[in-house]
């Protein structure tokens, strides 16, 4: 029952990460650190790294919708203490470029692959993904599952989850496209037929992975979905029956756990580290 209090809750609060004309969080990352801005393959991206040289662990972030590298500062600022660290802004958020290239997972993953070769770092990779950024770790996990170390879902995505575009409801289509940028607005889009590409490709189940669910305990909390999410008994079934041998991490949070309540995402990307050290 606590999974499908998630689905019907946490999911809401997923769209309404997704829809609602949020403000971004202005932080500051790690002191003494700053973000870059690279040009890859032509285009400006911005990133932020920290390397510990004699860790064997390269930990990567991926953003959710609407959100950029910034939400990970706390995380980043202990989990950069023993692993090397990447985090980077998408095209189209922050000072990283808008592109035309496609908003498609695959298209996604693999403009992070290249980015991370362009600056030298080297697979294994702990991938680690927000909301929509959980989603594209699934597919870069089983595209190339040789090249992860594990994967942490902090409140993520999954296939099916959110409706296709076309069946969204049309004051949720005009919302989208008065409030959203365009470049966000293509990456919504595109949930459902990335999530059905996750879905073709089979999962290794000896990659470690830790799921984080958020469940708010709070009476006052209210879901909204605004018409754009599946859950019917059988998506949330499908969802509950995803990676049976993850480890599942029920927080009395709010969506960006990595915000609210650091401490366990960082927990959950030391004990992965911790499995590998052992193998």
């Amino acid at each position: 029952m606590m999974i499908l209090k998630y689905s019907k809750a946490a999911l809401s609060f997923v769209a309404l990460a997704v829809f609602c004309a949020l403000s971004t969080i202005l932080s500051v990352l790690p002191a003494n650190a700053a973000t870059v801005v690279d040009t890859i393959h032509g285009e400006k991206v911005e990133l932020f790294r920290a390397d510990v040289s004699t860790s064997t662990s390269v930990v990567v972030f991926e953003n959710g919708a609407r959100e950029t590298l910034d939400t990970w500062e706390k995380v980043i600022a202990d989990i950069g203490k023993d692993a090397k660290i990447f985090a980077y802004n998408r095209p189209g958020y922050g000072k990283s470029e808008v592109t035309s290239a496609p908003r498609d997972g695959l298209t996604i993953v693999e403009e992070l692959r290249q980015i991370l070769r362009q600056q030298g770092l080297k697979p294994p990779y702990l991938l680690v993904g927000h909301s929509m950024g959980g989603l594209y770790m699934q597919l870069f996990a089983r595209m190339y599952p040789q090249e992860v170390q594990g994967v942490v879902l902090v409140d993520s995505l999954y296939p099916g989850i959110i409706k296709r575009p076309e069946d969204f409801p049309m004051y949720t289509r005009i919302a989208k496209r008065l409030l959203l940028s365009s470049t966000v607005a293509r990456e919504i889009d595109e949930i459902y037929h990335t999530g059905e590409i996750v879905q073709s490709i089979p999962w290794r189940d000896d990659i470690p992975m830790v799921r984080l669910f958020n469940v708010p305990k709070s009476s006052g909390t209210i879901g909204v979905d605004f018409g754009v999410v599946n859950d019917d008994p059988q998506t949330i079934a499908a969802v509950k029956a995803l990676y049976p041998k993850a480890q599942k991490i029920i927080a009395d949070s709010d969506h960006k756990i990595q915000v609210a309540n650091p401490e366990i995402v960082t927990s959950a990307i030391r004990d992965i580290m911790r499995r590998q050290r052992l193998n």
